[in-house]
């Protein structure tokens, strides 16, 4: 039997008066990545934002691992996520940002500099050892990398990313798109990825919804053809 992850029930957003979400059910199970797909306004960072408990529903529940994040802290050690930058603290620079969660997350510096080591490949020099440099300085893309990588670093077993190849450079996409494709495979995280990049989001999720004005249009399993069948889709 599968075992859910995420449930969204009956999960609604009304700002003056204007339904800007309006779930009827979404499930995402152990093991599972999945895509989120709309165009500006279709609710997808809304959607983001309820689940992670950082605005409050208008009607629903969100549960993460069996349980209400709004009444429950026990989701937030299995879940890592991303959206913008206000998730970092962008007066310190990027080594002092990741000593102060692994401190956080009870990380030995050995398995710090494991970790970033890991990540050298999309930092690609552009981010650690850069003397009086605080995250506020860094690009929009170099603040992303520094986010997703903080993202990752509780080793969650839910990862939620909200638009991560925007603002990278096409070889950064390219090995983000890698990272994130065996995190999925070697390590079995779940992942939850909105993203404007049809090419890089069917690549790397296996299943893909479709959002419109705050209701789920298509929810499917990504295939050969998801694609084509997306451009077409929105080419309308």
């Amino acid at each position: 039997m599968e075992k859910p992850i995420l449930k969204a029930i009956g999960l609604s957003k009304v700002y003056n008066q204007t339904t800007v979400l309006d779930l009827d059910q979404l499930q995402i199970n152990q093991g599972e990545t999945v895509g989120l797909i709309g165009n500006n306004g279709a609710g997808k960072t809304t959607l983001f934002r309820l689940i992670l408990d950082l605005i409050e529903a208008s009607s629903g529940e969100v549960h993460l691992f069996g349980h209400n994040v709004r009444a429950s802290e026990h989701w937030k050690n299995s879940t890592g996520a991303f959206i913008d930058e206000g998730f970092l603290i962008d007066y310190l620079s990027p080594e002092e940002y990741f000593r102060f969660l692994a401190k956080l997350y009870d990380l030995s510096p050995e398995a710090l500099e494991a970790f970033l080591k890991r990540w050298e490949p999309l930092f690609n020099d552009e981010i650690l050892g850069k003397k009086k440099k605080y995250i506020r300085d860094l690009s929009k893309g170099n603040q992303k990398k520094v986010g997703i990588a903080a993202a990752m670093m509780n080793n969650p077993s839910f990862l939620l990313l909200d638009e991560p190849f925007a603002n990278l450079d096409p070889t950064s996409q390219i090995r983000l798109k890698k990272m994130l494709s065996e995190a999925a495979h070697e390590q079995g995280i779940s992942m939850f990825i909105s993203s404007h990049d049809l090419n890089h989001v069917t690549e790397v999720c296996k299943r893909t919804i479709i959002m419109e004005k705050g209701k789920v249009i298509r929810d499917f399993p990504t295939s050969e053809s998801t694609l084509r069948e997306l451009e077409s889709y929105f080419a309308v």
